[in-house]
């Protein structure tokens, strides 16, 4: 196997991947379907940073440190949950309200760090990274820029369908003028961030 058939296998397997519905898909479509695309876009751009960190992380052995120590891993998993929770409850609680967070500067600088701190806290981006990517890595090519560039096509397929995911989902935001069927569709989404929050929570139990 060549070099670029790897790297378009690999792109097909992140497609599969990505479309495998978990907190990024979940965190998502509740920003754009109860702020807006705006702000959703904004979320979008956070994960794109967040996972491009993980796999500069775990190409530097960081991935597998986290991995294989219980004492890093599970504080790391439990951030994760309770963070996909906190933003449940966020939602719930904010679902008849105008968003306000100008003691943190600007909305859409919010979801960015929202967007970012999920996947830094998501211990199962790092596990992809030392878990799925290795076995695209051609022998008899240097290691290090291979894994460099599938790193960047992940990071690209990624936030390519989250970005599908937010312009889909940001349709919902124009069909709901109505308050009362905005309070709805934000509080039903909420509970379904929590629900993702506790599969997440099973799924990573390692």
């Amino acid at each position: 196997m060549d070099l670029t058939q790897s790297i378009l296998q690999f792109a097909l397997a992140s497609f599969l991947i990505e479309l495998t519905p978990g907190p990024n898909m979940a965190y998502l479509a509740v920003v754009a379907a109860c702020e807006g695309r705006r702000y959703g876009f904004a979320a979008v751009a956070g994960v794109a940073l967040g996972l491009a960190l993980v796999g500069i992380a775990a190409a530097l052995g960081v991935g597998a440190m986290i991995n294989a120590s219980p004492v890093l891993y599970q504080p790391l998993r439990w951030g994760g949950v309770l963070y996909l929770l906190w933003l449940a409850y966020d939602g719930w609680r904010d679902s008849d309200e105008e968003i306000e967070h100008a003691a943190l500067g600007s909305p859409l600088v919010l979801f960015f760090r929202r967007g970012l701190i999920t996947n830094l806290l998501n211990p199962k981006a790092a596990v992809f990274y030392i878990a799925v990517l290795p076995g695209f890595v051609v022998d008899g090519v240097a290691v290090m820029p291979q894994t460099v560039t599938l790193s960047i096509v992940y990071v690209v397929v990624a936030t390519a369908i989250h970005a599908a995911i937010v312009g889909l989902a940001g349709t919902a935001q124009a069909l709901l003028e109505n308050p009362r069927k905005r309070l709805v569709l934000r509080r039903v989404l909420s509970v379904a961030l929590a629900l993702v929050a506790f599969w997440f929570a099973w799924k990573t139990r390692g």
